[in-house]
């Protein structure tokens, strides 16, 4: 059965520069904890087989299948704005590419599994915890319809692993679009490697952006094609209330997916400010500050591509500065169209994004919970009794009730009434999300006692954000204050 997975590795054929030839490192008793059996059939795998002695063995890095010419990926970087001219694959192996029955090529990748020449010291494994963490995560923004990598599965390795104490470890096997990162550029960019600059981003327009092949400044048009994605997905994060956490260039995928979740966490009171990244001490990666970080890190890939520009250095710079300016309109029509939608509002106004943010504010000022206060705003839209229990989420209800009269005012003057308007409304804005006490939750069950069930159920609710699910009710809630999660972590 492992033969009739057909890989097809386009990046294994790109010169030796661009990757370190590695094997997975076996471990001694694997387990399967989850498999992810909707997207196994999706890239054309059997499932039943996935799940057999010979599927873990694969998905655990004990045994490399036919066709699989697994890799690590040579990157660099800014982290925390600090260039680091190499970092690349540390504690992952692409096993190789492969082409779904939806025609879609995508990457798969073995996580936590063992040294490679990137490994800067490390020891290649992942902890269970941060494994759960990422298959939660990427699963539930996968649901919510925010382009992302996905989990295929999570593995208990059988062995131990040492950072502060000795934790249980595990294995991610992640798919991807592709994991070519701004960091790739600026690999190539750092050593002035400018024919691997060409033949990098050449790859990309084949795999990524196949309809700039043939366009007249094909780079230009790749510099631009991947800000208005990048502009995008950030705006749709920051519309579920998502904070990515470590915003790194290296952790910003080429492609347009949602990659590396490592300290990231949804906000449960609404802050502009708000961080959970232990390693974010001066709040560089706020949930507020992310497009202006998206777009520093675009900047950064801009500077990398310029060789590619023009043989004129000036008039590269100059068509680079242009092409960026793109960022903020392309952000600003996702995020403000967002902001209309989720407040139930067919049509433009001018004074509507005032509106939204006026109720963003009282938010702030009254720690009313993200999520809820949209999903209950949902149900206000059909039915004005449930005002009272919108109104209670806010310190002081009545900057909620003043709102709300503001609001019903806006809508007298739309299309849309009723119910329609509040399935449009429930149709983006979630019920439930993966709220940190609950993955921390999920996540001591299976390190402290290897019980899978809650993290098993959990990805079911999560499954189905935007549907009410009376019996799971509890999972909606925002946690107790003894429940409050203050700081997440990266997990290496």
């Amino acid at each position: 059965m492992a033969a009739e997975i057909h890989f097809d590795n386009s990046y294994a054929r790109l010169p030796e520069r661009f990757v370190a030839r590695v094997r997975p490192t076996p471990v001694i008793a694997p387990r399967l904890i989850q498999l992810n059996r909707s997207l196994a059939e999706t890239l054309g795998l059997d499932p039943d087989w996935l799940a057999s002695p010979e599927g873990v063995a694969m998905l655990s890095g004990n045994a490399v299948p036919p066709g699989s010419e697994p890799t690590a990926m040579a990157y660099a970087g800014h982290q925390f704005g600090n260039p680091v001219p190499q970092l690349g694959d540390g504690r992952a192996v692409l096993l190789g590419e492969v082409v779904g029955r939806d025609g879609q090529r995508r990457d798969i990748q073995l996580k936590g599994s063992g040294p490679t020449p990137f490994s800067r010291r490390g020891d290649g494994r992942a902890a269970l915890g941060p494994v759960l963490r990422e298959y939660i995560v990427s699963e539930a923004m996968a649901a919510l319809g925010i382009p992302t990598t996905r989990a295929l599965a999570a593995i208990l390795s059988g062995e131990a692993v040492i950072r502060e104490t000795r934790l249980p470890g595990g294995i991610l096997t992640r798919v991807a679009a592709s994991h070519i990162r701004v960091g790739t550029f600026q690999y190539f960019a750092f050593r002035g490697d400018t024919e691997g600059l060409r033949l990098l981003a050449d790859h990309v327009v084949a795999r990524h952006y196949p309809e700039l092949a043939e366009a007249e400044g094909r780079y230009a048009a790749l510099l631009g094609a991947v800000i208005a994605r990048q502009a995008e997905l950030v705006a749709r994060w920051m519309l579920v209330g998502f904070i990515h956490g470590v915003m790194n260039t290296d952790n910003m995928a080429v492609s347009g997916e949602t990659i590396d979740y490592g300290p990231c966490a949804f906000m449960d009171a609404y802050d502009p400010a708000a961080v959970f990244s232990a390693i974010d001490e001066h709040g560089r990666y706020a949930y507020a500050n992310q497009p202006r970080i998206a777009q520093w890190n675009l900047t950064r890939l801009a500077e990398a591509l310029l060789p590619l520009l023009s043989e004129d250095a000036d008039a590269a710079v100059a068509e680079a500065q242009t092409i960026l300016e793109g960022f903020a309109p392309a952000f600003q029509a996702t995020f403000q169209a967002g902001l209309r939608a989720k407040i139930g509002l067919a049509t433009e106004e001018p004074d509507d994004i005032a509106l939204v943010r006026d109720l963003m504010e009282a938010m702030a000022n009254n720690k009313a919970d993200f999520t809820l206060t949209f999903r209950g705003l949902s149900n206000s839209a059909a039915d004005q009794d449930a005002d009272t229990d919108l109104a209670i989420l806010f310190e002081a209800p009545e900057e909620c009730q003043a709102w709300l009269v503001r609001w019903r005012e806006r809508l007298d003057r739309e299309p849309r009434e009723g119910r329609e308007r509040r399935d449009a409304m429930r149709a983006v804005n979630p019920a439930f999300i993966p709220r940190n006490h609950r993955i921390e939750a999920v996540i001591a069950a299976g390190v402290e006692r290897e019980d899978f069930g809650p993290f098993a159920e959990l990805l079911d609710v999560l499954a189905e954000p935007f549907v009410d699910q009376p019996d799971r009710a509890a999972y909606a809630a925002p946690p107790a204050p003894e429940e409050r999660v203050l700081q997440t972590f990266c997990g290496t």
